[in-house]
């Protein structure tokens, strides 16, 4: 037998016997590393027609960009074309591709990215400016008009929304925490510690008492009254080395921290914390917790709308109740498309009377659960005779009557305002004596001799029309695709697509950045779907 290019082929003749046949060569083809091609290939050669990459590049292509063509000032060296940077930022969105250092090292190595740069090599630097500087203040732009293209390809309809929030970890230290409510009560102790101090150094100097408010002195204020009690004891020429190291403790220590306490109460506003590597991020509980211990974390409350699993709107906001998010978030919407939804539907996480209130002024059909929703529907609740809603009410005489058939009169109003500042009016209620009722312990569990119930009847009547949008078939409809429409585009983000921290901080860039997110969930989504783009006009 021989080695090499050559095998030998066994023949069996008549006997059975085995024969040596002609050697054949066996062949391979060219292999050279080297070659130089006097004809090359072109890139897009090695790219399938119905590659997603070339929907995303038609799409691109259809965009208008004179925005971000814009922040550009002209003169001095080239710039790199802005259209082929925005495809490839998309495109590696598109590939669960968040760092720039890994899209410089995919444009040398990866021939989509090749094709879509031109052979343009990028490095990672350019490209994250270009997200800072360029694309910050724009991509929300450009999210509308991927919108507008699912309109005009008949995806979506922007007549209904399906909302839902998250919670997203910021790029923070979760140790660096600043709490608003710690830093108020600072504030008044030194407020008062000082006070003390300088009263006492203005009675020793025979100043004119001032007439002190309760309003915490200002860091300035505090300058200038210790300047001027300093001034007077040089000009008396008192010697109180106590007094005089009080005060001047209060001008070297008390006003820079009175300064601080201003700063950080500036920064938080209304909310409750912010951290100081993120001062735009707040401390909120989030669901991913590793630990489970309900730890807080820095972070952003991210509100979004969907229908058919497309993206129509999103929002990012401090609140960490979802109940205070909905109104600006429906304003929103308006004000992106200049027309609002006829249809909402959420969870009880935004049913609230300020909510409806807002949604049936606006002429929307609220498909929204309250927080007692589910209890209402449970026959232990329904049976039990002594709950507010389950007691009979005379409408044109305004009067509750209990199970042993003692009348509640009405005895007044109260009002409260929440934290969101929306005012709700109670009425009251009270019986006439209830000392003797044997079914008191069942009742109430009160002290006093009577029962006084509260009852928002403006809320009741929001509640009944919801319960009846709830339970009709349009709204068991809504009711079933919830779940399957911002929850699962949320489950998509976080855990398909590893999207579960951002990667800039302030609001400006955390903002672009998850539109950046929903405008590469929605090609993804329009490409799985058989989008195309024919000349000038979108087709689905």
């Amino acid at each position: 037998m021989m080695s090499g290019s050559f095998v030998i082929f066994e023949v069996r003749n008549q006997n059975n016997t085995l024969t040596l046949t002609d050697m054949a060569k066996v062949t391979y083809k060219s292999y050279n590393q080297n070659d130089s091609l006097l004809f090359p290939h072109c890139i897009g050669d090695f790219i399938p027609e119905n590659d997603p990459v070339r929907v995303l590049d038609a799409i691109v292509e259809h965009l208008d960009i004179s925005a971000i063509e814009a922040t550009y000032k002209g003169g001095g060296a080239s710039s790199f074309a802005p259209r082929m940077l925005l495809k490839v930022i998309l495109y590696a969105y598109l590939q669960n591709i968040h760092s720039g250092r890994k899209m410089e090292a995919l444009l040398k190595r990866d021939v989509n990215f090749m094709w879509l740069s031109g052979m343009q090599r990028p490095d990672f630097n350019t490209i994250n400016l270009f997200r800072k500087n360029r694309l910050a203040d724009v991509m929300d732009d450009i999210f509308t008009q991927v919108v507008q293209m699912l309109v005009d390809a008949k995806f979506v309809s922007l007549e209904v929304q399906y909302i839902d929030g998250t919670k997203i970890e910021a790029n923070a230290n979760k140790y660096t925490f600043v709490w608003k409510k710690a830093t108020k009560t600072n504030q008044d102790k030194l407020d008062l510690k000082v006070k003390s101090i300088l009263r006492e150094a203005e009675r020793v100097l025979n100043m004119e008492l001032r007439d002190e408010s309760d309003n915490v002195m200002t860091a300035e204020e505090m300058q200038k009254r210790t300047d001027d009690i300093l001034a007077l004891m040089d000009e008396k020429g008192i010697s109180d080395k106590k007094l005089r190291k009080e005060v001047t403790k209060v001008k070297e220590e008390s006003v820079p921290k009175m300064k601080e306490y201003e700063e950080k109460l500036e920064i938080v506003g209304e909310r409750g914390s912010y951290s100081k590597t993120d001062k735009d991020a707040t401390f909120m509980r989030m669901k991913e917790d590793a630990m489970n211990n309900g730890q807080t974390k820095p972070g952003y409350n991210v509100q979004i709308a969907t229908e058919n699993q497309f993206i129509t709107n999103y929002g990012l906001y401090h609140q960490a109740n979802d109940q205070g998010t909905m109104i600006p978030f429906l304003k929103s919407f308006s004000e992106r498309y200049g027309t609002q939804s006829a249809t909402v539907c959420a969870d009880s996480g935004y049913g609230s009377e300020m909510n409806y209130e807002y949604m049936v002024s606006e002429q929307i059909t609220p498909f929204v659960k309250y927080n007692m929703f589910h209890a209402e529907m449970k026959r232990k609740r329904k049976n039990n005779p002594f709950l507010i809603e389950n007691m009979f009410y005379n409408k044109e005489l305004d009067f509750y009557v209990c199970p042993m058939g003692q009348r509640l009169e009405f005895v007044g109003t109260k009002k409260e305002t929440s934290d969101l500042g929306y005012t709700s009016t109670k009425s009251l209620y009270q019986a006439k004596d209830c000392s003797n009722c044997p079914l008191r312990g069942m009742c109430y569990k009160g002290k006093c001799r009577t029962r006084t119930i509260e009852v928002n009847h403006r809320n009741n009547e929001l509640r009944a029309m919801a319960r009846e949008l709830l339970t009709s078939d349009e709204g068991l409809m809504h009711r079933s695709r919830r779940p399957i429409e911002p929850e699962a585009v949320f489950g998509q983000i976080k855990y398909d697509n590893h999207f579960k921290r951002f990667s800039y901080r302030g609001k400006r860039l955390v903002n672009a950045e998850f539109a950046t997110i929903a405008v590469a969930h929605n090609i993804r989504k329009m490409i799985s779907k058989g989008y195309c783009v024919c000349s000038e006009v979108a087709v689905g």
